[in-house]
């Protein structure tokens, strides 16, 4: 049986900000152990991540530079920890309208570090005013990092619980723990290889997921043991990376380009899948479509099949939300805040966790070519906003 790599494993850090040399080795030293013990095992393990508590409840009344400072400090910890990431949390709904600014110093410049802000709540629900903050801020990290990829370190979340390993919505709150998540199209791939009708998609793509995943819950289960954590779940969310496409294995089932009629129906079969396992998940669980993130996706996406109102809705049956998502470099702050609000109402309205990670390209217009630089992103055809 082919191995699944694994995406992240993600240690949950439950001390208070802002965190010192020791909370971050400590960590590290726990991440690198669990990381060994998937590697012993056969795992190709690609990146290991912290998360922490909010830092904008624990520093609330920080200031620009201190928080600032605070994120150059934490990057060099991280970088001689050899840790790849850390997510410092979203910055609170209630005082986001006011506060939201705060995270471009925290981003810009620090590659390592990931922020969010929360723009919807199960209890307050949508809060327009964040997301126009949270719009604000892309646009900040498009104009003032270099080519805007500090965007892609940022998103606006909505209904995100703590404990997802997946960045940069990842968070953490109570006792220190790991999640692990997978870079599971190929999982995807192999379920629907030969083709399957809608009817046959649910259950071959489940008992492969199994089959894959619960192996790896059995091994996260026993590091974290072993290293006094607790173990948070595994997101089976079936992760793409550049040609290990999940648009290319979502075809295979014979049904049609990714896009096409179908689409939403293969999309919720496939979800259904990945909800049914029985095995101990966390985060989004759900089918994840980055656009920039899968080359056949952004072929889709400049063909003109995929567009954001599809992405939308096959959010409202799957995946994660607007997942890097191509915008031109002039995309106004509110174009940009009424995408997010749909993000936020279908969150709410639907009560699943989802995101907007956005990428204006900065100098770039609807129909050029982005040309990020990134090893993480596959360029392609920007489309207009309406």
């Amino acid at each position: 049986m082919a191995l699944p790599p694994v995406r992240s494993i993600t240690l949950g850090v439950p001390g208070a900000h802002p965190l010192g040399r020791l909370a971050i080795e400590r960590a590290a030293k726990d991440l690198h152990q669990a990381e060994e013990a998937f590697a012993s095992a056969g795992y190709v393990v690609q990146t290991v991540r912290l998360s922490t508590r909010p830092v904008l409840e624990d520093m609330a009344g920080a200031t620009p530079a201190v928080l600032a400072s605070y994120a150059e400090e934490l990057s060099g910890l991280l970088s001689e920890a050899g840790v790849a990431f850390c997510s410092l949390g979203p910055v609170p709904l209630e005082v986001a309208g006011e506060r939201a600014g705060l995270v471009v110093g925290m981003v810009a410049g620090h590659e390592a570090v990931n922020c969010t802000v929360e723009v919807a709540t199960a209890k307050r629900g949508v809060d327009v005013a964040a997301a126009r903050a949270a719009a604000e801020v892309m646009g900040e990290l498009a104009r003032g990092t270099d080519q805007g990829l500090g965007n892609f370190n940022f998103a606006a979340v909505a209904c995100m619980p703590p404990g997802a390993p997946f960045f940069p919505a990842a968070y953490h709150r109570g006792p220190a723990q790991l999640t692990v998540a997978l870079q599971g199209a190929s999982t995807v791939a192999a379920a629907l290889a030969g083709g399957a009708s809608l009817a046959e998609v649910t259950g071959r793509a489940r008992l492969l997921l199994v089959e894959r995943g619960a192996p790896v819950v059995a091994l996260a289960q026993r590091v974290a043991a072993e290293l006094g954590l607790a173990f948070g779940g595994i997101d089976l969310s079936p992760a793409p990376q550049g040609s290990d496409s999940i648009a290319a294995a979502m075809e295979l089932a014979g049904l049609g380009r990714v896009g096409s009629p179908g689409t939403l129906a293969l999309a919720g079969q496939l979800t259904a899948a990945l909800r049914g396992t029985g095995l101990p998940t966390c985060g989004y669980c759900g089918l994840m479509l980055p656009v920039l993130e899968d080359a056949v996706l952004a072929q889709r996406w400049e063909e003109g099949l995929v567009g954001t109102d599809q992405l939308l809705a096959y959010s409202a049956v799957c995946g994660t939300g607007l997942d890097t998502v191509p915008l031109p470099g002039d995309a106004t702050t509110d174009q940009m805040a009424r995408l997010i609000c749909d993000v936020a109402t279908m969150s709410y309205r639907l009560g699943k966790p989802l995101s907007a990670r956005l990428l204006p390209a900065p100098g770039r217009k609807a129909g050029q070519r982005t040309d990020f630089s990134s090893p993480y992103l596959t360029n392609t055809v920007i489309q207009a906003l309406a």
